[in-house]
């Protein structure tokens, strides 16, 4: 009885043996597909999803258009347009407030310069001011929200109250009396755009990194002993980086403006330099006669402009975990 169930437990064994190595082989194969398979990250999901949103596509083209030309508009603008900036005295005449036409796209102003060409460089001070100023405004708004929300007590207390009292001044008044005390000039104007727009910022990332700060990851590396700048630089700035690259994009639009705006006023960039502002306050006495004196660089103010809102508009959808799956 004994020797007949020898080969009955033999064959079992073997069975046995053999969906073990089935088991295996499945096992190795699917993790080989795993790691032949490309990584999922926050950003490449987000791409994918960017890519399919249309209109914030249609923004991120235009900007990219325009800083291409503004670049670019040394090698090619005043040969085929003439000098933004220079007047041309005898031919002031003839030149003089003409309407777009072929050899003039956006047609001349009243000293007869190209507007065109005025539009491009104006594009360059209109983009550095709206880059740079957001810079300034995110890194002193990165820095006040971190330190606020991580430590909070009277660090928060008092951050937060500095952030009431500069967003209880009207904002453009607050720029046109910093410009007054240190001055006309491009520099002087990115600086106190960037300097006043860090309270909204500082509370935007202050929220983002009071949801992350009590989650598990971030206990356990301060468990194992994870410095307080370790731990902010690794582990709550990148899962709360994703609203400040919203607002920072739709902030250079902001900027955009509100340089427009002071260089309208008269507080901004110093004549000759072209500056849409500044081509807007000229256009306006022939706004009646010669309209497109005041159209074009309107235009060009709310492309741009319009252009970044969309793409910090689509980014905001694209970065959102929740619209992972919609």
């Amino acid at each position: 009885m004994t020797e007949n169930n020898k080969p009955q437990a033999s064959d079992d064994q073997q069975e046995q043996s053999g969906a073990f190595s089935d088991a295996l082989k499945a096992s190795r194969e699917k993790a080989d597909a795993e790691e032949a398979a490309p990584t999922r990250t926050l950003w490449s999901d987000a791409w994918k999803r960017l890519k399919k949103n249309k209109l914030a596509v249609i923004g991120a083209v235009w900007i990219i258009f325009v800083v291409l030309v503004a670049l670019t508009a040394d090698l090619w603008a005043p040969q085929l347009l003439g000098s933004p900036t220079d007047i041309d005295t005898t031919t002031v005449a003839q030149s003089s407030k003409l309407p777009p036409s072929p050899e003039h796209p956006f047609g001349t102003d009243a000293t007869g310069r190209d507007q065109l060409v005025r539009v491009i460089y104006g594009s360059r001070v209109s983009l550095t001011v709206g880059v740079i100023a957001t810079l300034i405004s995110t890194g002193i708004g990165l820095v006040m929200g971190a330190l606020a929300a991580f430590y909070g007590g009277w660090f928060d207390t008092i951050i937060m109250r500095l952030a009431d009292m500069f967003l209880a001044i009207p904002y453009t008044l607050f720029v046109i009396t910093m410009l007054a005390v240190m001055g006309q000039g491009i520099q002087n104007v990115f600086i106190a755009i960037g300097v006043l727009g860090w309270p909204s910022i500082a509370r935007v990332f202050r929220s983002a990194i009071l949801s992350v700060k009590e989650n598990d990851y971030v206990d356990a590396a301060r468990a194992m002993g994870a410095s307080d700048l370790r731990i902010i630089a690794r582990h709550i700035f990148p899962n709360s980086v994703a609203s400040i690259v919203v607002y920072a994009t739709m902030n250079i639009g902001g900027a955009i403006l509100t340089e427009s705006a002071l260089s309208y006023l008269g507080m901004g960039v110093t004549p000759p330099t072209p500056s849409w502002g500044i081509m807007i306050q000229d256009g306006q006495t022939f706004l009646q006669t010669q309209p497109w004196l005041m159209i074009m660089p309107g235009l060009a103010i709310l492309s741009t402009v319009l252009a970044f809102t969309l793409l910090g508009d689509g980014l905001r959808d694209a970065l959102d975990v929740k619209m992972k799956d919609a």
